[in-house]
């Protein structure tokens, strides 16, 4: 078994290729790298590097060990600085965002339970708008967000789903479809749709607010709104339709709009995404948090489930 000193001096002369640059990263002496080295050829009875005067360089043997070593590694130094943060418990503050009520009812459980298990830690929760989608993330203004999905940015990381929901369709009250029990998405076929736009990549509003229904009829775009009143007034007034979730009945009735099941639409989903280069043990703790709120309530299940 490789001692640490021994394996980690191994890992820097590989990436280093120079003992001098090795001995200053891991703070010993270049004879000590040196020693180190030898000491491991000796062990594995084969030239781990090449040496001249002028150069160093992996030989074929040494390639594959550092190939297969360095993910183990970096997984172990990832678990260590992990427990450590642990046993120091999360601090700091953090930005959460929502999009939903729903949303907003979880993010805000979780911060409460967070801030009960870690004092030091100051959890913020704020609404974004129905057209900032992940803006807020990636210009700094969030630390994480509980984001309708799908989220395709480089850069963020996402989370598993924390909310999942039926589709249904927003249409006034007096309209003829309203009454019916359920419709299909070809229902959709020459009804303007309310649509937001934003910061939402083309992907995204693609797969909230379809051009198409699966046969290929024209889906006209309706009134852009930026917020969910805007859509709720823009229904109410008559001006067009728009997909939603069904727990929006409970959260948003309005005499005047009728909440109708999309029967063939997929689900809506939602999940925690955060700028990757910013996760953090308060990032980590709060995610956790989360889903221990969300499995408490059983899961990511759909309306009318929980």
């Amino acid at each position: 078994m490789l001692e640490r000193y021994e394996l980690e001096t191994f890992l820097v002369l590989a990436e280093e290729l120079h003992f001098g640059r090795s001995g200053e990263r891991l703070g010993v002496s270049t004879g000590r790298v040196s020693q180190t080295v030898k000491k491991l050829e000796r062990r594995f009875g084969t030239p781990l590097f090449a040496r001249t005067s002028r150069s160093v360089a992996l030989t074929s043997v040494g390639r594959r060990l550092y190939e297969d070593v360095l993910p183990a590694y970096q997984q172990l130094r990832t678990a260590v600085e992990r427990a450590t943060e642990a046993g120091r418990g999360a601090h700091g503050s953090l930005r959460a965002g929502f999009g939903t009520p729903w949303d907003a009812e979880l993010l805000t459980a979780a911060a409460e339970a967070l801030r009960r298990d870690h004092p030091g830690c100051e959890i913020s929760v704020r609404e974004v708008p129905l057209d900032g989608g992940v803006g807020p993330l990636l210009d700094g203004d969030l630390d994480i967000q509980l984001a309708a999905f799908p989220v395709r940015e480089p850069g963020l990381t996402t989370g598993p789903v924390a909310v999942r929901d039926d589709r249904v369709l927003l249409l006034p009250a007096s309209h003829p479809l309203a009454g019916r029990p359920s419709l299909g998405v070809e229902d959709l076929a020459g009804l303007p749709l309310i649509t937001t736009e934003g910061a939402h990549p083309r992907h995204w509003r693609d797969h909230h607010y379809p051009r198409h229904t699966p046969s290929g009829a024209a889906i006209p775009r309706g009134p852009v709104a930026a917020t969910w009143q805007e859509v709720l007034s823009h229904v109410t007034a008559g001006r067009g339709v728009t997909p939603g979730a069904a727990r929006g009945a409970r959260y948003h009735p309005r005499p005047g709009i009728a909440y109708v099941p999309l029967r063939d639409a997929p689900p809506l989903e939602y999940g925690l995404v955060w700028p990757t280069a910013a996760e953090s043990a308060l990032t980590r703790t709060f995610v956790a948090a989360v889903g221990t709120v969300r499995e408490d309530r059983g899961g990511p299940v759909r309306t009318g489930e929980g």
